[in-house]
């Protein structure tokens, strides 16, 4: 019974968990398309929620060492370089690249895109041999492929440009989330918490995304009047509203990814995403106006059961390993081991009596 409720409870977490993304996830995929009709700069906003973000994870270390007395974990800037600037790389490129895809294409795009990168957390799963070389991983790989080529084959809305934005970004989430959860793991850093390991990427985020800013959009901001050159100050506070508003989304959001990494792992964010995508396009065509034919829907349902097979191959596994590590403790306690040992020379005491007495 305490095992069944101890079950039920961390299933019901997961699943807080796994909506808690889905609301900050749909929520900024929205924002960003919505915000790039007004304000055509994805990288400086993108830079200006890492800026928040990093104010934010401040605040609540600040908070959370004020209420348990304890000193949160500090990397220096050496540790900081050494062991998170690869996971900070992939991150902010990962970010940057899929808000600047949203002025070329459209919301379905993006998300049936942005879908493709559990191809990627595969690939280098294969390659850190966090998995094994299996058919049936080759037909996930082909399901996923496939269903992405239909989705954008004749496509009246593609754009090769955002679309290689976002296949790009694909690549570096793959990247992302697996040194991620590497570096999460590492229990000598003491970055288990999302707010710790926000707080210590942001800036070294905000480093690598803002030379791309300055060769891309720094020459025509400087001559725009959506920021500098400005006519009216009400369009001024609007603007910051609207950016301070994608802050708090952005925070959340990696909050929630974090947090769902943290007591899963990367893989099954992605998983996750499965009816996320589905909401997402659900929305994007009544909402937004976008246009999706009959071989655009069925790749989508190609490349969903590809995910869904994923899936089942990854809850098979799990489960067997579970059952090999609980045989292998079993074999291996000195308790048993010694219980079992009393046993048999019972048992055998037990046969000489009997032979005796006989």
């Amino acid at each position: 019974m305490g095992a069944g409720a101890a079950a039920l409870g961390r299933a019901a977490l997961a699943a807080a968990l796994v909506l808690l993304y889905y609301g900050f996830s749909i929520g900024i995929t929205f924002y960003n398309k919505w915000l790039v009709k007004s304000f055509p700069f994805p990288l400086l906003a993108t830079l200006l929620h890492l800026l928040l973000i990093f104010a934010l994870s401040a605040l609540a270390r600040a908070l959370a060492r004020c209420r348990s007395g304890r000193p949160r974990a500090t990397l220096s800037w050496a540790d900081c370089l050494r062991r998170a600037a690869p996971a900070a790389l992939s991150t902010s490129l990962d970010i940057g690249l899929s808000n600047w895809s949203f002025l070329y294409v459209t919301v379905s795009l993006y998300t049936m895109t942005k879908s493709s990168a559990i191809l990627f957390i595969l690939l280098f799963s294969l390659l850190f041999k966090l998995e094994e070389m299996r058919v049936a991983l080759v037909l996930v790989v082909l399901l996923i492929a496939g269903g992405l080529f239909m989705f954008t084959y004749k496509s009246t809305q593609f754009n090769t440009q955002g679309f290689m934005l976002v296949l790009c970004a694909s690549f570096l989430g793959g990247v992302r989330w697996t040194l991620t959860q590497i570096l999460m793991q590492k229990a000598e850093l003491g970055l288990q918490n999302p707010i710790d390991i926000m707080f210590h990427l942001q800036p070294l985020m905000f480093l690598v995304l803002f030379p791309l800013f300055a060769v891309f959009e720094g020459l025509p901001l400087s001559i725009s009047e959506k920021l500098f050159h400005f006519h009216e100050a009400g369009m001024l506070l609007s603007l910051v509203g609207k950016l301070f508003l994608g802050g708090i989304l952005a925070f959340g959001l990696g909050f929630s990814e974090f947090l769902l990494v943290s007591r899963t792992s990367s893989l099954t964010l992605s998983i996750a995403g499965i009816f996320k995508e589905i909401c997402v396009l659900f929305l994007a065509t009544h909402l937004l106006g976008d246009h999706l034919s009959l071989l655009n829907w069925l790749g989508f349902a190609v490349c969903l059961s590809g995910i869904s097979l994923h899936v089942i191959l990854k809850a098979l596994n799990t489960k067997g390993e579970k059952a090999l590590n609980l045989n292998e403790e079993a074999s291996s306690d000195p308790d048993l081991e010694l219980l079992l040992h009393h046993a048999e020379h019972g048992e055998e005491e037990e046969e000489v009596e009997t032979i005796q007495q006989h």
